[in-house]
């Protein structure tokens, strides 16, 4: 298998819920459910590796209260040249809901000081060579995200492969954030977006339309990924030509999270040699494993029927 890594933001969620109807403001309900865990785009898709056995680094960097010491202790090893940032770790409360969708509420916290510098110095491009490395959160990292040319540049050198998922812009889709976008994905040799993202970055309602208009503009070779909730996935693959997959059917549970555990289960698919289309049904069943069962299990395995 191809060598992993994920680039990015790892951060801690508290989820709570199900929550219905909203409530008013200075009331008080109760709720059924409630969990601590490790979040993040790149958390959860280390995460995903971990339960699937697959072997990966992590770059990521952490506040310096109990949240972040709590961080570092859950990935041991992997953690161990993790920058501490001198604020709070990133902290986000998940609602649910009856349908299996939430509501975030997220803080700032560490991870806009996340930096080229802490990225480089966890990840050895040698090594790496070859493989894939998942960069993800773009939007909330700035400093790395102000430095991503140079990133770019690093990963090129080292002949290593940049997997994108940008997450949603707090901002939404004005046009300054496709210009920069689409400048990012020039440089991109995979990216791994959901449907409302890739509408609303080309502009077009059809999500195949949609997928090719943006592969266009992608480097000769690369892959482009749209996760289609339910409806499975596409992508358009190296030599222009679409493949999909459909997701099992299941009880939705809890969703948070569900297009970050596609993104690593495609990945290592695809590190191990698939054919797209493999990777793609690998990426819908095991997110789908995951967002059908409380607590979160990912099926034990990347080939084949869960277990």
């Amino acid at each position: 298998m191809k060598p992993l890594a994920v680039i990015g933001n790892v951060n801690v969620d508290l989820i709570v819920g199900p929550v219905v109807p909203w409530p008013t403001a200075g009331t008080e309900i109760s709720v059924d459910h409630d969990e601590l865990r490790v979040g993040g785009q790149a958390g959860n898709s280390a995460l995903t590796w971990e339960a699937l056995g697959v072997d990966y680094e992590i770059a990521a960097n952490t506040g310096s209260d109990e949240f972040g010491r709590w961080l570092r202790e859950s990935f041991g090893r992997r953690a161990e040249k993790w920058p501490v940032r001198p604020e709070g770790t990133t902290l986000s409360v998940g609602i649910t809901h009856p349908d299996g969708e939430r509501t975030f509420f997220t803080t700032r916290g560490h991870l806009p000081r996340f930096a080229l510098e802490d990225v480089l110095a966890v990840l050895d491009g040698t090594r790496l060579s070859g493989g894939y490395a998942l960069l993800t959160a773009a939007f909330l990292t700035d400093d790395l995200t102000a430095r991503y040319g140079e990133l770019f540049d690093w990963a090129d050198r080292h002949a290593v492969t940049v997997a994108l998922d940008t997450g949603w812009p707090p901002d939404g889709w004005t046009q300054h954030n496709r210009d920069v976008l689409r400048g990012w994905l020039s440089r991109c040799g995979c990216a791994l977006l959901n449907e409302v993202e890739a509408t609303g970055l080309s502009g077009i309602e059809d999500t195949a339309q949609a997928a090719r208009e943006i592969h266009a503009g992608m480097p000769q070779g690369a892959i482009l990924v749209v996760k289609c909730g339910p409806a499975g996935a596409l992508a358009v693959g190296p030599d222009g030509v679409v493949a999909s997959a459909d997701a099992p059917k299941v009880k939705v549970v809890d969703t948070i999270g569900a297009g970050d555990v596609f993104n690593a289960a495609f990945l290592a698919a695809l590190a191990d040699g698939l054919p797209l289309a493999g990777c793609l049904a690998a990426g819908t069943r095991v997110a789908s494993r995951a967002i059908s069962t409380l607590p979160r299990s990912y099926g034990g395995k990347l080939h084949g029927k869960d277990e």
